[in-house]
């Protein structure tokens, strides 16, 4: 299994991948044009980025550790997880609960562990009895993503802790808050009492970095040195480094955006009331919306009109899914005027 990338349409509203619809802060691009070609040229420094990255998750520099974007950090997890596994002949096994991002299992299965998947309960609902049951003595990571993607559903703080808390200590449990900024929920204050947590951020969505590529662990720093025999000693290059440390200083522009895609979620949710679709109330920059069960036809159809949506309806529990990103407010706009038009013509 591979990572099939979406087709595009040059032109198009991008309301497929939960990027920043609006762009980096204007900071980022003023930075990275004043890379001079000395920098080019060079192994990048990171200590400042280092510093300023700990500082703006209010962890110690230790607790931290950049990455290649999110992916390459999911990368190194499972590699350092399953590393310790390979004295055994049994497969080193890997749990995620569906639906889910799709590279934590072709990030697993890359490395030849085994992925173990729980199905979803109705509505959503973390399963957290059906994970736990999941567990085996061959099981070395457990992945949960929070807010989920695609649902934008939220795990309880408890239920997160209770996973920690009720699997052997050697488990990693890596929590992947990729959608943070837009919700506010964290367990980053649960580190020191539960060192077998590991947070994954990324500066893709919020921030508007996707093209940049950057991310960040944050964990024990005793777990987190097996993750760094993993990843290479200059991962991210010099106009990551550059545009990275604007974006931390311009918490401004994340903020606007956040309110962006405040309002965009709630002008989704109205215009789905009207339309007469299921949908769910997310805590991501993104809604799932159930059109019927012909999604990917509808997603066909908006492609069609220059509106590009992600096409869940395969994964489990999404039948008759599409995914619609939440950004800018004349985005949303847009999109949902080219809905109603679709269901019009219907």
């Amino acid at each position: 299994m591979t990572y099939l990338r979406p087709k595009e349409i040059e032109g198009a509203l991008r309301l497929h991948l939960n990027e920043n619809t609006s762009g980096c802060s204007p900071a980022v691009t003023e930075a990275v044009r004043a890379v001079t070609p000395q920098q080019v040229a060079s192994y990048p420094d990171y200590s400042l980025l280092f510093r300023e990255c700990a500082e703006y998750f209010g962890v110690a520099e230790e607790r931290t550790l950049l990455t290649n974007g999110l992916d390459e950090g999911l990368l190194a997890a499972v590699v350092a997880c399953f590393k310790v596994a390979h004295t055994s002949v049994r497969l080193p096994e890997a749990i995620i609960v569906q639906p889910a991002y799709e590279m934590y299992g072709i990030c697993i299965r890359a490395v030849g562990g085994r992925v173990l998947s729980v199905a979803p309960k109705p509505e959503f609902e973390f399963p957290l009895l059906e994970l736990l049951h999941a567990v085996t003595r061959d099981t070395r990571l457990i992945i949960l993503n929070n807010p989920n993607n695609p649902t934008g559903q939220v795990i309880p703080p408890t239920a997160i802790t209770d996973v920690a808390r009720s699997v052997p200590s050697e488990i990693l449990v890596l929590v992947d808050e990729a959608y943070y900024d837009f919700c506010g929920e964290t367990v980053l204050p649960e580190l020191d009492r539960y060192p077998n947590i590991l947070v994954a951020r990324t500066f893709a969505k919020a921030h508007g970095l996707a093209g940049l590529r950057a991310g960040c662990l944050i964990g024990d720093p005793r777990r987190l040195e097996a993750l760094r025999e993993v990843v290479p000693p200059y991962n991210l290059n010099v106009f990551t480094v550059a545009g990275l440390r604007a974006a931390l200083r311009d918490r401004a522009h994340v903020e606007w955006y956040r309110t962006q895609a405040d309002e965009s979620r709630r002008l989704l949710y109205e215009a789905c009331d009207r339309l007469g679709f299921r949908y769910w109330r997310s805590a991501g920059n993104f809604v799932l919306i159930r059109v019927g069960d012909e999604a990917s036809v509808w997603a066909r159809r908006l492609a069609d009109r220059r509106v590009l949506v992600r096409d869940p309806s395969r994964d489990p529990g999404c039948h008759g899914c599409i995914r619609v990103t939440a950004g800018v407010v004349e985005d949303t706009r847009k999109a949902i005027a080219e809905l109603e038009a679709l269901c019009a013509a219907q």
